[in-house]
């Protein structure tokens, strides 16, 4: 079986095979392989009067190029991924964070032992013990007189808005974006049978 001109295959061992070289990138003399550079051009680097690239699969996976259903468009010999990935704020799932809150604030309802004596309260008023009339009638009750005889009610616990903290969560590392893998060579043939159109 004779290989192609521009073949690559993948080799088990650590070194490249005759007449092949190891897919790494390197730049290679157009006059010394002008069948490769007829087929290769400048698509993996080069200036194209001298030199041209070989594909660099160090440390990348090939995909086949084309637009395959539901997938997005790859060019011959383009390049693209990330080892890892660090996530912005559009590309996190939506969530929440726990608030915590400091200090105090109290309150005191005042009220006094002494017989109402307004049923609308003035100024300066607290509620007081209820005056109810003796007989059905327009008279209201009397809920409410002056802060005399006062009596302190319990203190109620209040919260102070302007001491809320947020939570932080997170620690703005990037993670690992790679699919298990095995490290081998790749290798491209540098002569053989020149290969025709289908």
């Amino acid at each position: 079986m004779n290989d192609f001109l521009g073949q690559i295959i993948m080799f088990g061992g650590n070194f490249a095979i005759r007449d092949y070289a190891i897919c790494g990138g390197q730049l290679m003399s157009i006059s010394s392989n002008s069948a490769l550079f007829s087929l290769l051009g400048t698509t993996f680097g080069g200036d194209g009067r001298t030199t041209f690239g070989l594909p660099d699969l160090r440390g990348r996976s090939p995909i086949g190029v084309g637009h395959g259903p539901g997938l997005q468009n790859y060019v011959w010999g383009e390049r693209g991924g990330l080892e890892y990935v660090t996530l912005n704020q559009l590309e996190m799932p939506i969530h929440t964070h726990q608030v915590f809150g400091s200090g105090s604030q109290s309150s005191n309802l005042e009220l006094s032992t002494d017989d109402g004596i307004r049923d609308v309260p003035v100024a300066g008023d607290v509620p007081a013990v209820g005056n109810y009339p003796g007989s059905l009638g327009p008279e209201k009750t009397k809920n409410f007189g002056p802060a005399t005889n006062v009596v302190a009610g319990q203190a109620l616990p209040g919260f102070n808005p302007s001491s809320v903290q947020l939570g932080t969560s997170g620690g703005s590392q990037s993670h690992e974006n790679r699919s298990p893998f095995l490290a081998i060579y790749f290798l491209i043939a540098l002569t053989g049978v020149y290969p025709s159109r289908n």
